[in-house]
């Protein structure tokens, strides 16, 4: 993600969490320490972007910051490229552990991070704004082998999206 990205992010965010939305400095701000932080955007063949992901990463804890793909592209393996991305940076920046905070009344987004392994180890009540509470989620990147694969009964297709990451060259 580059800050050329953040509107359309920005746009994003208030349609996917209407009720959480990040203001938009949130992404500016998240985008200026690159020491700690890297976030992602998930594009289509036109360019268009489909989903974003970021983690702050402070050894030995990496925290997922965000993750989301648009409504008409779930279930395409796009959350799953973005997600194993995010760990890959994780354990390249040294962490062991890799926290996550899940709003308690999403179960497809549980069920994504306990496909990989996440283990829910606190709730968080009434975290969001509108009330409801937050599973707070860990996995231990000692157990982290990589992109669990094709889910058993469920067919998965290749996401029709690539990944860019911030870097110097991208700003």
């Amino acid at each position: 993600m580059t800050e050329a990205d953040v509107p359309a992010v920005d746009a994003l965010e208030k349609v996917l969490f209407p009720a959480d939305a990040w203001p938009t400095y949130m992404f500016y701000d998240e985008l200026s320490q690159p020491d700690t932080r890297t976030y992602y955007v998930a594009v289509d063949a036109l360019g268009t972007i489909i989903g974003y992901a970021g983690v702050m990463c402070i050894p030995p804890i990496a925290d997922v910051q965000t993750i989301a793909v648009v409504p008409e592209r779930e279930g395409q393996g796009i959350g799953t490229a973005l997600l194993t991305t995010l760990l890959d940076e994780a354990r390249a920046f040294g962490a062991r552990d890799v926290l996550l905070e899940v709003r308690a009344d999403n179960p497809r987004a549980q069920r994504l991070y306990r496909w990989f392994g996440f283990e829910q180890i606190h709730v968080r009540p009434r975290y969001y704004r509108d009330g409801a509470d937050a599973l707070i989620m860990q996995l231990a990147l000692a157990n982290w082998t990589g992109d669990p694969g094709p889910r058993t009964g469920a067919a998965r297709a290749v996401p029709q999206a690539r990944i860019e990451e911030t870097t110097e060259e991208t700003q």
